[in-house]
């Protein structure tokens, strides 16, 4: 597509960018990502993908907004409370990048209703708090073979990956946690920093834009850690295990993928 005048000078900033330029632009606004999850993580996802003129977001998350959310889901403000996220979010993001197209879906994905939305993205970004949800997220996307950008945090602590089992020997988020027993604590149980919430979905919005464009090099088999509280990162090298039930052997032997 080509950009209008309006759009130029709406992305001029990252169009200077030599890795960007007029041909990433319009790699933007012709993606697809599909957010799932609108809250702490999914509040800077939406906002700077949109920003950045994804050309297509579709939003997926089944809550309304409460004011326990306003500590650190920056989407929202106070007037919003019981609206559907989703609509709260579509609001919000065609206010700021009316260029854009978004489809709200007011829904907890799960089963074949997640696995068409994932077949219908060219990203799908995991902002979810519930390892289950996770890990079937997961297991869509190595089905329907599409990248997943995935982040987690709790009290002062972040992750971020990015699993994209189109590569060879690249691992899936279950190689990652393996065969879990179940569900680790959330933020909802122990608390968790607001601004940690903004870094790791920025950081999150940074990847998708990084492999939409085609540029520099994703997260793609390694977990980068934050340590909000001593200001410390690092970096953890993750296999493709053999055994796992969704992207290894395992999973092949057993039609998983």
């Amino acid at each position: 597509m080509d950009l209008s005048d309006e759009q130029l000078l709406r992305y001029s900033r990252q169009i200077m960018l030599p890795q960007v330029g007029i041909e990433g632009q319009e790699a933007f606004a012709n993606a697809c990502v599909l957010v799932i999850g609108l809250g702490g993580l999914g509040s800077p996802v939406a906002l700077y993908l949109a920003a950045a003129g994804i050309g297509h977001l579709r939003l997926a998350d089944g809550d309304t907004v409460d004011v326990s959310n306003l500590q650190r889901q920056v989407l929202y403000d106070s007037e919003q409370c019981a609206t559907p996220k989703t609509s709260a979010t579509l609001q919000r993001l065609q206010a700021l990048n009316p260029t854009i197209q978004v489809t709200p879906i007011t829904a907890f994905l799960t089963e074949a209703a997640l696995l068409e939305q994932v077949q219908q993205a060219d990203i799908v970004v995991d902002c979810t708090d519930q390892l289950q949800t996770r890990l079937a997220i997961n297991q869509a996307c190595v089905q329907a073979q599409k990248p997943l950008v995935s982040a987690a945090a709790v009290r002062w602590e972040g992750q971020i990956s990015v699993f994209d089992t189109r590569q060879a020997n690249s691992p899936c988020y279950q190689c990652f946690y393996g065969d879990v027993q179940g569900e680790p604590q959330t933020c909802s149980e122990t608390g968790v920093i607001g601004p940690l919430l903004g870094v790791m979905g920025s950081l999150q919005a940074l990847e998708v834009l990084k492999l939409v464009a085609g540029v520099g090099e994703s997260l793609r088999g390694k977990v980068l850690v934050f340590d909000a509280l001593y200001m410390e990162w690092r970096r953890i090298q993750l296999q493709r295990r053999d055994t796992c039930g969704v992207c290894g052997a395992a999973g092949d032997a057993d039609g998983d993928v």
